[in-house]
């Protein structure tokens, strides 16, 4: 099955599977979307849709080290999008965390090598500002209207429909490669786009948009460790320092704010200014010398 094809199918299964949520919530909803609400939803599933089939297009094209590294790149993209949206600058932590994250991210590719050039990864990187165009609007349409299942339903129809018709007109199809293509695409169409994409809907209404992205980075780092699991592959020491600095990326931007409300204890702040124990640091601090 085509790339193309594959994003259309399983899309169109997640559309499916999400239709009684997205029901439930029309009858159980106060909100009415009006047409701007409409036209945001399908600019949303349109973003997702060139990000879904030239993220396919291009890893098929590309080397996984080169894929793997391109496709972090979008961490640091959400906050230009968010801040070129709403004019919000981003906090310096968030900055400097995504910074962080695709340090690790190169790390945690394949010896930190990357390959020559390929068609392949000019797609990926066009499909990276896609996908930050698309996260960062979702909290837009969020904060408009408290219907995150029927964004999620439009979305999945919008990506679902443009990927069928896509892939029907420039790629090959048969029945023999869609009954072997099954097992990938109940799991890619329940799992990963039914329940992952849905509660990425939903945690956005709470989470902004940039602090999301360095979340999902994580996924990676699941993505290294699912091999070790599964495949029996091996994490080298470049690849672990990788994933822990995700991690420290997803730490910092959760933990900036505390972290800058910390403040001394009064009796430190009180021993260090006072000039009497202040001469007897120093003392100390000669002899020690």
């Amino acid at each position: 099955m085509g790339p193309v094809t594959f994003v259309g199918v399983r899309f169109l299964l997640s559309c499916v599977a999400l239709a009684p949520l997205a029901l439930y919530e029309r009858r159980h909803s106060g909100f009415r979307l009006n047409r701007s609400e409409l036209l945001l939803a399908g600019l949303i599933g349109l973003c997702v849709f060139v990000a879904a089939a030239l993220q396919q297009v291009g890893l098929a094209t590309t080397t996984a080290t080169n894929g793997g590294f391109l496709t972090a790149l979008y961490v640091i993209l959400v906050p230009l999008f968010v801040f070129v949206q709403t004019g919000v600058r981003p906090r310096r932590v968030v900055l400097a965390a995504g910074f962080v994250s695709v340090a690790g991210a190169w790390l945690l590719t394949d010896g930190a090598q990357f390959g020559s050039w390929t068609s392949g990864d000019g797609l990926v990187l066009i499909a990276d500002v896609a996908w930050a165009a698309g996260i960062s609007l979702l909290p837009t349409f969020l904060g408009r209207a408290d219907r995150p299942y029927f964004l999620a339903f439009a979305q999945f129809g919008v990506v679902g429909v443009l990927g069928m018709v896509a892939g029907l007109g420039l790629e090959p199809f048969s029945q023999a490669g869609l009954i072997s293509a099954l097992p990938s695409i109940l799991y890619a169409g329940l799992c990963s786009g039914g329940i992952a994409f849905t509660l990425q809907l939903v945690a956005l209404k709470y989470t902004p948009a940039a602090e999301a992205a360095l979340i999902m980075s994580l996924e990676s780092v699941f993505a290294a460790l699912s091999a070790v699991v599964l495949l029996s592959e091996r994490l080298t020491e470049a690849a672990i320092l990788g994933g822990g600095l995700i991690l420290l990326g997803v730490v910092l931007v959760e933990a900036g704010p505390a972290m800058q409300n910390i403040r001394l204890p009064q009796f430190w702040v009180w021993l260090t200014q006072a000039p009497q124990y202040r001469n007897w640091l120093t003392q100390v601090w000669g002899k020690a010398r």
